[in-house]
């Protein structure tokens, strides 16, 4: 199968065509994200990487089998006004806008099958304008059917036979590491928290008022995590977890779990860029999934 893959990230769509027993014959990668180039390199050396989608000829890849892509979502995603009171501007945002560049793919290279993705909680009005452009209805599929992670997201695709995966019951108890394997740096020592309850979801909460409600939440490993972000690069950002009667962030490897990747698929990058890469990225199983479809074709 040959893959045309845009905003590819670290390539968990190559990821997830490998985990469905997909054969790539050939995969063209576009992104400009060096940090991620690098992870996708680090495990897919044979990936060809192109850059920049607005550079992009896609008459070049007349007569691929497969589009694949999830343009970026910030313009889209309601955290962006509910935590960082910042004003969306849907499919015509800076980064958003994008979307138009996989459509001019699709309709260039008419690929036999194509899967695009982006959130859930997108205004109707945009998943309107992208479902008429695509040409098929979105299912939707949260991750947490198959990680420890919710994660609410749109899938427009003509791959046939998409189905809801089945739940793996899987919560951050059965993910995360053993309290006497996480190094130091990831612990909380010194900030403050209120307990909530012992059987509470968000089992306590960060004190402090410059931190984002979303970022003061400390998940109860009995339930599953709240969903990853592509901006969990730093400060006080990333998901938390309620561990041995102590608070920590979840540590790289802990992401990666939660979008059910390889362990260490990002080793050898910054945490920073761990962080942001996986949380950028797709939960490769429900990707497999999907994918599955393509086997009796």
């Amino acid at each position: 199968m040959r893959v045309l893959s845009l905003f590819d990230g670290i390539s968990c769509g190559m990821a997830a065509l490998e985990r469905a027993g997909i054969p790539v014959e050939r995969y063209v990668a576009y992104e400009i994200n060096e940090p991620s180039i690098k992870i996708s390199k680090k495990n897919y050396p044979n990936i060809e990487h192109k850059g920049d989608v607005t550079n992009a000829d896609f008459s070049e890849y007349i007569g691929f089998d497969l589009l694949i892509g999830g343009s970026p979502c910030q313009d889209l995603s309601g955290l962006n006004t509910v935590y960082r009171q910042k004003d969306k501007t849907g499919l015509q945002g800076e980064k958003s806008r994008l979307f138009y560049a996989y459509v001019d793919a699709l309709n260039t290279v008419a690929p036999k099958y194509f899967l695009f993705e982006n959130v859930a909680s997108m205004k109707a009005e945009w998943r309107d304008e992208i479902t008429r452009e695509l040409g098929v209805e979105p299912v939707m599929i949260n991750s947490a059917l198959v990680s420890a992670q919710e994660r609410k997201r749109l899938y427009w695709t003509n791959i046939p036979n998409v189905t809801q995966p089945s739940d793996k019951g899987i919560v951050l108890d059965d993910i995360i590491l053993s309290a006497e394997k996480v190094p130091e740096k990831y612990w909380y020592r010194d900030k403050k928290y209120t307990l909530n309850g012992e059987d509470d979801r968000v089992i306590a909460t960060l004190d402090g008022e410059n931190i984002f409600s979303e970022n003061k939440r400390v998940f109860n490993p009995k339930y599953k995590c709240g969903t990853l972000c592509g901006d969990g690069a730093g400060g006080n950002l990333q998901k938390k977890v309620y561990q041995n009667g102590a608070v920590r962030k979840l540590t790289p490897l802990e992401y990666e779990r939660l979008q059910t990747l390889p362990d260490n698929y990002t080793e050898g990058a910054a945490d920073s860029h761990r962080y942001t890469a996986v949380g950028n990225g797709w939960t490769v199983d429900v990707i497999a999934h999907i994918m599955g479809g393509l086997r009796d074709e």
